[in-house]
């Protein structure tokens, strides 16, 4: 199929699929002798894949190790995966405890500030953040 054709079916941008044929994480597709790219139906699930593994908010260079071992699960064995996603999942975690710290941070914040109409020469909120109090 077309690179527009494999947009359609996966829901994948073009300008997507081209950018990850050029970083790698999908097989550069065979040319026709016009010039049109022409993908199989392996990129569907290839696209498929990685698509799981950005709403699971991995990066691409994680996604691409990941890939690999998809592509070749022979050289690999479960252990390794589960390694893989232990460290996506403390990445996560991490990531849940900073927005728990900005959360209380902007609470405080918002629950000092008096909200009223007067001008905010004097508002607690820019005044925190002023300090660096925050």
């Amino acid at each position: 199929m077309r690179i527009s054709e494999l947009s359609k079916h996966t829901g994948t941008p073009v300008d997507t699929i081209r950018y990850y044929e050029k970083i790698a994480l999908l097989p550069e597709a065979v040319r026709t002798t016009s010039g049109y790219r022409h993908y199989g139906d392996d990129s569907i699930t290839v696209l498929a894949f990685i698509a799981s593994a950005k709403k699971l908010g991995m990066k691409l260079d994680d996604i691409k190790a990941l890939l690999a071992i998809e592509l070749d699960k022979s050289a690999a064995s479960c252990e390794t995966v589960k390694g893989f996603i232990a460290k996506q999942l403390t990445m996560v975690e991490e990531k849940m405890n900073e927005l728990q710290r900005i959360e209380q941070a902007m609470r405080r914040l918002h629950d000092t500030c008096c909200g009223g109409a007067e001008s905010a020469d004097y508002c607690s909120i820019l005044q925190a953040l002023e300090r660096g109090d925050v």
